[in-house]
């Protein structure tokens, strides 16, 4: 079997592709990245890795979790021989695989939104907003940026993104676009979804590349330059370019994530890669580093030990730390399906739902019981920056709602508010995605009292196969009471007839 690392594809290659990591060269639109093949066998035991990085690493920061000042361990403490931490990183990771076992390896924001509020009982910080949000008709990402300037540059999403890159390894803009569908749910558009764009498309590369330095350098240039978790983890790589030990970079790092401060993403991703800067190739040492800077303690350590479990698979995660924890799977943040029994069982259901996942996609890699070929590495690998920058863009205010033959957006434009006398604006689009004509109604259902609409086509709308049309429409409101005021658009027509909440706020004065 081939080495994972593009530093044994021959020394051409290797230059070649060390360049377009870093940004010196590209290799332009002509380039098509070779079909890469990952033995089955070895793909398994890094997805187990994974999953059973992400157990040790949350137990051993679980009893820190939360802690400002920085800590100094190296081994688990307070551990229960045979029974890892319950962790709601690994949970929400269930779940999705849940819903796209559901759904047949397709989700979106909203159908993850949809699962949220069934499944997840718990209502922390942002998942509290998020849910709140839905449950008033704000759906994703609306639901993740609306009245959460608190927390939606917060860990909740970077912690959850190993199953995505799973579902798509070495193609880390499709794990991207998954973890932004993902990442929205709760933040928004802000830094927190950027965090997990960040650690997907690096833990999806990592299935391809190994060495350190070039994957944080292909998670950097995976989101904005001037975006704060990549202004943070460049202070964390500059700190040991100039020699600092951890304290000191944690000290920089601290200093240059004050404004955004603790429990949010930029601090704590830039403390995981202090741990796998500093932790010398060592399991064990990095994690523990990870922990060590305090904070969100039982996320850092838990993320970087998934990475260096589908960097290295089973054999690059000591027995001393596999032994005491065991295989079992404990929840705390979800309910009401059957859980995996343990990260076997995990591991094979990730597996099963890979292969679907990348066929569906026609992604250029496939999981065989061949050897494994990374000769098309590089290309691949490539191709991701170009392909991801369009998701930095993507509006909080606009919802996608999408049927298998029609699509509607509703673009809500700036913040869900309406004032009295105001003429309020919103965006409504429909897409015809088949090959034939369609013939659509849209009715603006619950309007209250006294508002009025204007734009919205009345009569039946006639979209020839594979168009879309527009509609800008203006609500007012000539008085009004604070309050929260729930409409639905009506939209007959498709497969079947659904309605998409349309939900506007007049805030007290």
């Amino acid at each position: 079997m081939k080495a994972r690392s593009l530093l044994s594809l021959g020394s051409c290659r290797r230059w070649l592709a060390a360049l377009i990591l870093f940004g010196a060269v590209s290799l332009g639109p002509t380039i098509t990245a070779q079909k890469v093949i990952l033995n089955e066998a070895d793909f398994r035991d890094r997805i187990y890795a994974c999953w059973l990085g992400k157990n040790i690493g949350g137990t051993l920061g679980m009893p820190f979790e939360g802690k400002k000042e920085m800590n100094n361990i190296s081994f688990y403490t307070n551990l229960k021989k045979g029974e890892p931490a319950a962790n709601d990183d690994l949970d929400l990771q269930i779940l999705w695989l849940k819903a796209m076992e559901d759904n047949g390896g397709r989700v979106d924001a909203r159908i993850l939104g949809e699962y949220w509020l069934k499944y997840v009982p718990v209502d922390w910080n942002e998942y509290g907003v998020g849910k709140a949000n839905m449950k008033l008709g704000w759906l994703p990402p609306l639901s993740g940026e609306y009245n959460n300037e608190k927390w939606k540059h917060s860990n909740g999403a970077w912690i959850r993104s190993e199953i995505w890159a799973c579902l798509a390894p070495g193609c880390p803009a499709l794990a991207a676009r998954m973890a932004r569908e993902d990442a929205c749910v709760d933040h928004g558009a802000a830094e927190g979804t950027l965090a997990e764009i960040f650690t997907a498309s690096l833990e999806s590369a990592a299935f391809l590349e190994s060495d350190r330095d070039r994957l944080i350098a292909y998670g950097l240039s995976m989101i904005p330059d001037d975006c704060r978790v990549a202004k943070a983890v460049r202070t964390a790589i500059q700190a040991k370019k100039e020699g600092k030990d951890w304290q000191n970079a944690r000290l920089e790092v601290s200093r240059v994530t004050e404004d955004t401060g603790w429990f949010q993403a930029p601090r704590n991703v830039a403390f995981m890669i202090i741990g796998w800067l500093y932790g010398d190739g060592d399991f064990g040492k990095s994690i523990s580093t990870a922990v060590n800077c305090g904070d969100d303690t039982d996320c850092t350590p838990a993320t970087l030990g998934s990475i260096l479990g589908i960097i290295g698979g089973t054999k690059a995660i000591p027995a001393r730390w596999r032994e005491p924890i065991g295989e079992k799977i404990k929840t705390v943040a979800v309910a009401g399906f059957p859980i995996p029994e343990d990260i076997n069982a995990l591991t094979d259901r990730t597996l099963a739902m890979t292969i679907k996942v990348l066929a569906l996609h026609n992604a250029p890699v496939e999981v065989r019981t061949a050897p494994s070929d990374l000769s098309g590495a590089g290309s691949l690998l490539a191709s991701g920056p170009k392909e991801v920058r369009p998701l930095w863009s993507l509006s909080p205010y606009r919802i996608d709602w999408k049927e298998t033959d029609l699509a509607v957006t509703l673009d809500y434009v700036s913040d869900p508010v309406i004032r009295p006398s105001e003429q309020r604006s919103i965006q409504v689009t429909i897409e015809n995605r088949t090959d034939s004509e369609k013939s659509v109604r849209l009715e603006l259902q619950g309007l209250p009292k006294g508002w009025k609409v204007q734009g919205l086509p009345s009569g039946t709308i006639k979209l020839n196969k594979n168009t879309a049309q527009s509609f800008p429409l203006t609500i007012a409101a000539p008085e009004l009471a604070p309050g929260t005021y729930s409409m639905k658009l009506s939209v007959t027509g498709a497969q079947k007839p659904f309605v998409i909440p349309l939900t506007l706020i007049s805030p007290k004065p």
